[in-house]
């Protein structure tokens, strides 16, 4: 078997646009007509021919005439290229990590098996997810913040994730006490309506120094966050490590960071306990199950980011199934990314059923595809 042709896919997403305005999907087409998915996440990005024209040529150069079945040989082969020479980022890296499920998704489908069952074998039958909080309104009205958490356990969340300190750029700098003061009473306003019924963690998009997250923590502790995610900005790990020693909330870490080997050294240096891989962007999926495996190793918990669409997202829920290690998946999808497969991705009461089919579980309904079709 060998890869015959390398395709892509621009689509229009809908509002609110849940893991980008546009989506970025990659067919790899086999010689036996087999058909596999990938996504390149797009982030906020209006034009991603850029991306394309990497997709392609990277498809061109090292995965047409080549077997999908050697994913190890691909990912090394591309990853040692002339686009990074072994030196990642968030511009090639997210190209191979959609090439590299595209290549799974061919290898379920052929062995008529999820793949997760490839990875090690279902250790999940359902994968709890959380939610965001909506903001809009609480900063000056703390009171509507009840309502909000109130709804989300309604809903059958048992987590959420609020961003509570804007704006988010520029950064890092350090925010008013009076304004930290105002997120905990927040905090107090939606502990007092239910309880230890919603998790939350705490947003920050490395927004603070190394002082000012220190800071936050301590006001912010008596609340038990769920996590305290990015206090610092991801690149300097020994700042986040510091962040870590000084609180007993858990660091959340890792949508900005790919590899292995980055997130191995953020392990070694005790920087954060929850790891954000993002499946879509640090090497696809097996780079995450390896990433994953660290982090046990370390016994630390995957809770991987998904702004992403719905391939990517797909993408994910694999590695979460096959995972000990874990904890909860971000859920930030809208009514395209269900439209978009024949047989939506269940999700509901909190939780994530995982597909049972063959490779990724999904598979595009052309209709819709070729009504939200860009490029």
């Amino acid at each position: 078997m060998e890869v015959v042709e390398v395709k892509t896919l621009v689509l229009n997403n809908i509002r609110p646009y849940r893991g980008g305005s546009m989506w970025l999907f990659v067919q790899l087409v086999t010689d036996e007509g087999i058909v596999g998915l990938g996504e390149r996440p797009s982030g906020n990005a209006t034009n991603l021919d850029a991306q394309v024209r990497l997709i392609k040529d990277l498809g061109e150069q090292f995965v047409v005439g080549r077997n999908p079945f050697e994913v190890e040989k691909l990912w090394q082969t591309i990853f040692a290229s002339r686009h990074d020479y072994r030196h990642p980022g968030l511009d090639m890296t997210p190209a191979l990590s959609a090439i590299e499920m595209a290549c799974w998704d061919i290898i379920g489908k052929v062995t008529n098996q999820p793949i997760y069952n490839l990875l090690g074998g279902q250790f999940h039958d359902k994968l709890r997810a959380y939610a965001y909080m909506p903001t809009e309104g609480i900063w000056e009205n703390p009171e509507k913040a009840a309502d909000i958490a109130i709804k989300l356990v309604e809903d059958g969340n048992t987590a959420c994730k609020w961003d509570p300190f804007t704006p988010f750029f520029p950064y890092p700098r350090d925010f008013p006490l009076k304004m930290i003061r105002h997120v905990a009473k927040i905090f107090q306003v939606i502990r007092d309506a239910v309880g230890d019924d919603l998790e939350i963690g705490i947003g920050t998009h490395g927004q603070f120094s190394t002082a000012g997250a220190i800071r936050v923590a301590k006001i912010l502790e008596e609340f038990d966050p769920f996590w305290f995610e990015e206090p610092v900005p991801p690149e300097n790990i020994d700042e986040m490590a510091r962040v870590a020693a000084h609180t007993s909330i858990p660091i959340a870490t890792g949508e900005r960071l790919v590899t292995k080997f980055e997130f191995a050294e953020l392990l070694k240096k005790q920087a954060a306990q929850v790891i954000q891989l993002d499946v879509g962007q640090c090497g696809g999926i097996l780079e995450s199950k390896k990433i994953a495996s660290i982090a046990e190793a370390h016994y630390a918990m995957i809770a991987p980011h998904m702004y992403c669409g719905p391939i990517a997202a797909a993408a994910a829920i694999q590695v979460d199934t096959c995972s000990p290690n874990f904890l909860i998946q971000e859920y930030n999808g809208n009514d395209l990314h269900q439209q978009i497969f024949k047989e939506p991705i269940k999700f509901e009461n909190g939780y994530i059923t995982p597909p049972t089919g063959p490779g990724l579980g999904v598979d595009l309904d052309e209709a819709v595809v070729k009504q939200q079709l860009v490029l």
